[in-house]
């Protein structure tokens, strides 16, 4: 029972995402995240910071590209599976759909982007922000 409620629950994310990826562009996104960052929070800011700049490489194949966007999508809709004005919860979903793409993508996660992305957040939050927990899952 559990698995088919995780299966789901992949299924009913990724068509999300999929539907998501409309909604995607580089204005959007650095608006959504100019706004809303800090109240997203550290980590998700970083794992949307690597799919960002990954999705910059010219070397990431069309297919990874377009996974990357659909994710980037999902995070800037604010009318996903729990709705990002939600105190507490608001960005859980997020987290998931965000930290399911950044393993999908991790081959393509490079240490020019890991660099870019905590140069990034350390600005934003400062040095105490803990990137671990997605560092560990992705290797490198």
């Amino acid at each position: 029972m559990k698995k088919d409620i995780q299966q789901y629950d992949e299924e009913k994310l990724t068509s999300e995402m999929q539907r998501s990826s409309r909604h995607y562009s580089d204005h959007k996104f650095w608006d959504k995240l100019k706004k809303y960052g800090k109240k997203a929070g550290g980590v998700v800011v970083y794992a949307v910071l690597l799919l960002y700049y990954t999705l910059q490489k010219p070397t990431v194949p069309k297919k990874t590209k377009v996974f990357i966007i659909g994710a980037l999508g999902y995070f800037i809709l604010p009318t996903d599976l729990l709705p990002d004005f939600l105190p507490g919860i608001g960005y859980v979903d997020d987290l998931g759909a965000l930290g399911a793409a950044v393993l999908q993508v991790a081959a393509h996660i490079d240490k020019e982007v890991k660099a870019k992305a905590k140069d990034k957040v350390i600005q934003w939050f400062g040095e105490e922000v803990n990137t671990t927990v997605i560092d560990e899952k992705i290797g490198h």
